[in-house]
């Protein structure tokens, strides 16, 4: 499934919930976070300190 860096991180674990083993790979524990329905995928891989094209690419190959 494609992802962009403008999906909200909420969105993205509701529509493939197989992501959500993707972001505990890269240690982003987003499951459950108030904050996940406000951030997107650029803005958790700035907060938490990750490779943006890493993650959305492991995001996209997960699903």
């Amino acid at each position: 499934m494609p992802f962009t860096f403008d999906d909200l991180v909420d969105d993205v674990m509701r529509r493939a919930p197989e992501t959500i083993r993707v972001f505990l790979a890269f240690r982003m524990r987003c499951v459950g976070c108030p904050i996940a329905c406000f951030h997107n995928v650029a803005d958790a891989s700035r907060e938490h300190g990750v490779d943006p094209n890493k993650f959305l690419a492991a995001l996209c190959a997960c699903s």
